[in-house]
């Protein structure tokens, strides 16, 4: 399955060169497993969202390891995509933007048509073939039902979907300038956070073959989101089923299981390929 990873430093402009390329499991490491898109979205100054992004994997996309060196921004979200809905196109590679803020998801869901005709206007917003991209749609337009409120939008969106669609997953990171949400819904699909204090002098990694301690590319306190442990740090936390984490633009993080109850048509995951596009097993 895809794999996600958010990244926020609050007002701090930071790197994420470590976590795309160099540590152990980095984004770049788990595309060879993930082949079939990558990218990353980030703020600019002026803090609108920037997103460079391929249909190719980051292993063998040079333009991915350059703005992965280059790029600085108080919130990062990055994507290594293993296709299931959607074609391999740019249109249908994450993140996605929409109203200023950045989007990617790791899972499925199926009835698309169904959940188009919930869109309505919104369904403009979409421009690809994804039932991500959708899916972020619907999260924006359940956001704009309560006010503005994301973290609510985001909880509705599941709900909505949980309830009425065929599902497998809805992982999700949602960044937007200086705050990140991320979902774990439900139970198949891991998602972790990573809390870094500031001033901590480097990163103790460890690969299957050594432990070395790497200089940290930035010291400002940042908090971390991703599918996998992409270091050795002890510190990780798996995120419960149905538990929503927002980190504030300060970096204080309210956290709580909004979604207590798994989706009403689960697609449970084996060792085969659920495509749920078709919504049936392929060997």
């Amino acid at each position: 399955m895809c794999r996600l990873f958010g990244l926020t430093a609050g007002a701090d402009r930071v790197r994420a060169t470590f976590w795309l390329l160099d540590a152990p499991d980095s984004l770049e490491v788990q595309s060879r497993r993930n082949p079939d898109g990558s990218g990353i979205g980030f703020l600019d100054p002026a803090g609108a969202p920037v997103l460079d992004k391929q249909p190719e994997p980051a292993f063998e996309d040079e333009e991915f390891r350059h703005e992965a060196r280059r790029a600085e921004s108080t919130t990062f979200v990055a994507h290594v995509r293993l296709a299931s809905v959607g074609g391999r196109t740019l249109g249908n590679t994450h993140p996605f933007a929409m109203r200023g803020r950045i989007m990617a998801h790791n899972g499925g869901l199926g009835e698309l048509p169904r959940l188009d005709e919930q869109l309505g206007r919104y369904g403009d917003l979409v421009l690809g073939d994804t039932d991500s991209e959708r899916y972020f749609a619907l999260i924006t337009q359940m956001t704009d039902a309560h006010g503005g409120d994301l973290g609510a939008g985001i909880t509705a969106a599941a709900r909505w979907i949980g309830a009425r669609l065929p599902v497998s997953s809805l992982n999700c990171v949602v960044a937007t300038g200086q705050e990140l949400w991320a979902l774990r819904y439900p139970a198949q699909h891991a998602l972790h956070v990573l809390e870094r204090p500031p001033g901590r002098r480097g990163l103790r990694v460890r690969s299957a073959t050594s432990s070395v301690h790497v200089p940290a590319l930035d010291a400002a306190r940042s908090v971390v989101v991703a599918s996998e442990r992409l270091d050795g740090e002890s510190d990780w936390r798996m995120l419960e089923p149905g538990e929503l984490v927002h980190v504030r633009a300060d970096l204080g993080i309210e956290s709580a299981v909004v979604l207590p109850d798994p989706p009403d048509r689960l697609v449970l995951l084996g060792p085969a390929h659920f495509d749920s596009s078709r919504l049936r097993w392929l060997s």
